[in-house]
């Protein structure tokens, strides 16, 4: 079985990160959303509740699975038997960073390939921080994440309504 993993803090996920994670799993046999837990950052959404939105919007893809990690990414991918981690590229302003972070992963374990896959044209523009922004300022972000982000954002930014 062909394993991946697919790392980030997904605060929230968006459509970009869903369209590189169907990508992934047309690739691989499964895809570990890895949510990355870091007690340095104050995010949006806590560890649980970005993992519950994850596997509201991924259904029951018996290909995707969802856990959270802390430590060395390599240290989680080898735990979790994976060959791959993936990582989306959305302008070359992102290759840079993620070119060091794979040849460092490369160093820390050869035998993990990482993978980059760019989202379709129309997500390449998307962030989680944006769209952040955008709904904490009332705009409209039906377009960036899936409904139930969007409700969860809402209710984040807007509690009483």
């Amino acid at each position: 079985m062909q394993r991946a993993i697919y790392p980030g803090s997904f605060d929230p996920i968006t459509n970009g990160h869903l369209d590189v994670l169907e990508r992934a799993a047309r690739i691989f046999d499964e895809v570990i959303v890895a949510v990355a837990v870091n007690s340095q950052k104050t995010g949006l959404f806590n560890t649980d509740e970005r993992i519950a939105l994850i596997e509201s919007v991924t259904g029951n893809d018996d290909r995707i699975r969802v856990a959270n990690f802390d430590g060395l990414l390599v240290d989680f991918a080898t735990q979790q038997n994976a060959s791959a981690l993936v990582r989306g590229l959305r302008a070359i302003s992102d290759f840079e960073f993620e070119f060091q972070m794979a040849l460092m992963n490369r160093k820390l374990q050869p035998e993990i390939e990482t993978i980059f896959l760019m989202p379709r044209e129309e997500y390449t523009y998307v962030s989680s921080s944006i769209t952040k922004e955008i709904a904490r300022l009332g705009g409209d972000i039906s377009s960036l994440v899936p409904d139930a982000v969007a409700k969860a954002l809402k209710s984040k930014f807007q509690p009483s309504l």
